[in-house]
């Protein structure tokens, strides 16, 4: 039996819609306080009327957190709407698609900006409320895509995810003297809202390559999260979960085929 996380306060940068509102959803069912970022506010405030509807606890703020002063609105909702950070899964991405050859310095900022600077400002920010927590948890949304595969069109994506996880590590060993563990979970294919308008046969196709045959949901992401915050995950740090299926696993389709 885990420990309860009810009660706790934690903040999900980019949970309007996609993984982070499953993240959020997870955390709001077992009973921890939740603060969710975003940058559309009808997305927010439908999110927060979503989650809550059952009786949780959920606010939400708006911020870009590419920024370092968005991230410091995060960090001052969170103390004054859950009076600190228990918990902090920084997942706001972004993912717009373009070919090596024709990426402009703007596509690249962009992605790398809200990917990766945005998690480094988010955690930067948030420092002071988790290590007086004293049992801060941060969990980092990465991927299979750049750590561990490629996709033509997210080179700088792909390198925005890398870049988190080498963050992680040097992070996780800054962080260890304040009680403050840092993990990171990488997603496979996940159905999301964006994935729902490409067909079926392309989710058909997607399926086709994940040994459990099917694709991932938003919820699998948050109980891999949920683990990485709890109790009993205090002693791992500087860690990766993969949660795709087996998808990285065959080396062919053939081979997925079994």
């Amino acid at each position: 039996m885990f420990t309860s996380i009810a009660g706790r306060a934690v903040v999900v940068t980019g949970a309007t819609r996609g993984i982070g509102k499953g993240i959020a959803g997870v955390f709001a069912r077992s009973g921890a306080r939740v603060l969710i970022t975003g940058r559309d506010a009808q997305a927010a405030e439908a999110t927060v009327a979503e989650l809550s509807a059952s009786g949780a606890e959920v606010w939400h703020v708006l911020a870009d957190v590419g920024t370092r002063a968005g991230c410091e609105a995060v960090a001052a909702a969170a103390a004054e709407r859950l009076g600190g950070v228990d918990v902090l899964c920084a997942n706001a991405g972004i993912f717009p698609e373009a070919r090596l050859a024709e990426m402009t310095d703007d596509d690249i900022e962009t992605v790398l900006g809200t990917n990766l600077r945005g998690t480094i400002l988010t955690v930067q920010a948030c420092l002071p409320a988790l290590a007086a927590s004293g049992r801060g948890r941060v969990i980092l949304t990465s991927s299979i895509t750049g750590p561990v595969t490629g996709f033509p069109g997210w080179s700088h994506y792909g390198a925005s995810k890398a870049g988190q996880l080498g963050f992680m590590r040097t992070a996780a060993i800054e962080l260890a003297a304040s009680g403050i563990t840092v993990n990171a979970v990488m997603p496979g294919n996940v159905m999301t809202e964006g994935l729902a308008d490409l067909g079926e046969d392309y989710l058909a196709q997607m399926s086709a390559s994940i040994p459990l045959r099917r694709l991932g949901t938003v919820d699998d992401i948050g109980y891999a999260a949920l683990f990485l915050a709890s109790d009993e995950a205090g002693f791992i740090t500087g860690q990766t979960i993969v949660v795709d299926g087996g998808q990285v696993l065959p080396e062919s389709l053939a081979a997925a085929a079994g």
